[in-house]
């Protein structure tokens, strides 16, 4: 695995290796995507590989400029086209038809393609300069903890990929949100990045997701996935600790994860956790968001075996980060 930073001639090597048929991480505005051609059905094969991930799991296409999403989809519907021209580049990615060119391990054999615009600048230059489009799920093993540092990928990925492209820590910090636009109304089937509210202002109505699906119809769908060494129990907002286990929490490795400054002033002050972390000091989902999979990481670098979390308000991306907390946690 070779370390490429950001210059132009780095990224004409990383975009020079994915058209080669190579794997390379690169960063986006959410987390760090594992890419690959995604016309080339070998080397989206080592996506599945490298990541061990099931290959009924489908994945999601990047491209580098709104008129390519013509090379992947059959059709785009007026909604969908829509929330093109309002909110792309950004967290959100579009199920559409697919075109028959796409590879079905891509798809998972599926008649839809999954597909986004990241708002990330090198993401979209490497994407460019390689002249493709490309396949590229989180870069981590399948159902761990996703990626927001090259670090991340180094440490999880190492040896199973040919290039990392460090583009410095992720934005936005959870992954796309994940909208089928080929039902109306438009479903959403994984919340992420992309608020909601910001969907329904440009469209209106929208469908929720089911959370329990066995058969992914998109990427990030499994109840369980995004998880860390340790376990991590949740709870809603405020109910800490009276709603936990007498007994069960460890006073040498247990760490509670509070949203705000308020709740993890209440949590230090009942002494039964060994530390205590806030995902935002101010109360802000943005920011829980951004730093959610950094600090699930760096617990786990520190040993710890219990993570005691409290869900967030869910306006905005606080959705999104009760998603993911739940699907890391012990049902």
């Amino acid at each position: 695995m070779r370390l490429l930073g950001t210059t132009e001639k780095d990224l004409a090597i990383a975009s020079d290796a994915i058209a080669r048929g190579l794997l390379v991480a690169i960063p986006t505005e959410t987390v760090y995507g594992l890419g690959a051609d995604a016309f080339d059905p070998i080397a989206v094969a080592r996506i599945f590989e490298a990541k061990r991930r099931p290959n009924f799991d489908p994945l999601i296409v990047h491209i580098a400029r709104i008129g390519d999403a013509e090379r992947v989809a059959a059709s785009i519907p007026a909604k969908a086209r829509a929330l093109m021209d309002a909110l792309w580049p950004g967290p959100l990615t579009l199920i559409l038809p697919k075109r028959s060119e796409v590879p079905d391990i891509v798809t998972s054999g599926l008649e839809t393609v999954a597909l986004r615009f990241p708002s990330h600048p090198v993401a979209r230059r490497v994407i460019e300069l390689s002249g493709t489009v490309v396949a590229a799920p989180s870069a981590n093993p399948f159902g761990y903890l996703s990626p927001t540092t090259a670090e991340h990928v180094a440490s999880m990925l190492g040896d199973r990929i040919d290039f990392i492209v460090d583009g410095g820590p992720c934005e936005v910090g959870v992954e796309s949100t994940v909208l089928d636009a080929c039902v109306d109304p438009p479903r959403v089937l994984r919340p992420g990045g992309m608020a909601l509210d910001s969907i329904r202002r440009v469209i209106g109505d929208i469908d929720l997701f089911d959370r329990k699906v066995a058969t992914p119809t998109s990427p990030g769908q499994l109840e369980s996935h995004y998880a860390p060494h340790a376990a991590l129990y949740l709870f809603e907002y405020g109910s800490l600790p009276a709603a936990a286990k007498p007994g069960l929490i460890d006073p040498v490795s247990s760490i509670a994860l509070a949203f705000d400054r308020a709740r993890g002033d209440a949590l230090r002050e009942c002494g039964l956790f060994e530390a205590v972390e806030c995902l935002s000091e101010r109360g802000d989902a943005r920011e829980a968001a951004a730093r959610l999979f950094s600090i699930l990481h760096r617990l786990d670098a520190e040993g710890r075996t219990q993570i005691w979390a409290e869900k967030i308000p869910a306006e905005g991306l606080g959705a999104a980060v009760n998603d993911r907390l739940y699907k890391a946690s012990r049902k």
